[in-house]
């Protein structure tokens, strides 16, 4: 059974405000990142109050996380809906790795999970000439 409004929106709050704790940025710092007021912020963040999905991207990008998790807590995106684009995103957006690398893990993945019709040898060739360019 889904959670109530209620209950979605005060985790919601509690989620962006750990996530503002980890990236070391006062309440202040966030808002005027977002472009939102320090207010709303603040209501959002006590539960008070239930931000449009475009808030959402918009606290996400000052936070440098994902939009979707976002958008999973707050009750706009079913959990399920959102998984497999959050570990895309992850993959995208992490620094250590090579366009090449990423689009290998991401090949993978998909085969994985069943949203790419790659052949096993296909992913095979893919990874292996990734680590080539590597070395």
């Amino acid at each position: 059974m889904a959670k109530p409004i209620k209950e979605r929106v005060e985790g919601l709050g509690e989620y962006l405000r750990d996530q503002r704790g980890q990236a070391q940025m006062s309440l202040r710092q966030l808002a005027e990142l977002a472009d939102v007021s320090n207010p709303y912020l603040s209501q959002i963040e006590r539960g008070l109050r239930r931000p449009s999905a475009e808030v959402l991207q918009q606290i996400a990008t000052a936070l440098r996380i994902s939009a979707e998790s976002l958008y999973v807590r707050a009750g706009i995106l079913d959990a399920d809906e959102s998984g497999a684009r959050m570990v895309e995103d992850a993959i995208a957006l992490d620094a250590r790795l090579t366009e090449r690398q990423k689009s290998a893990l991401l090949d993978i993945y998909r085969s994985f999970v069943g949203e790419d019709d790659a052949t096993d040898a296909e992913l095979a060739a893919t990874v292996t000439t990734a680590h080539q360019e590597e070395a």
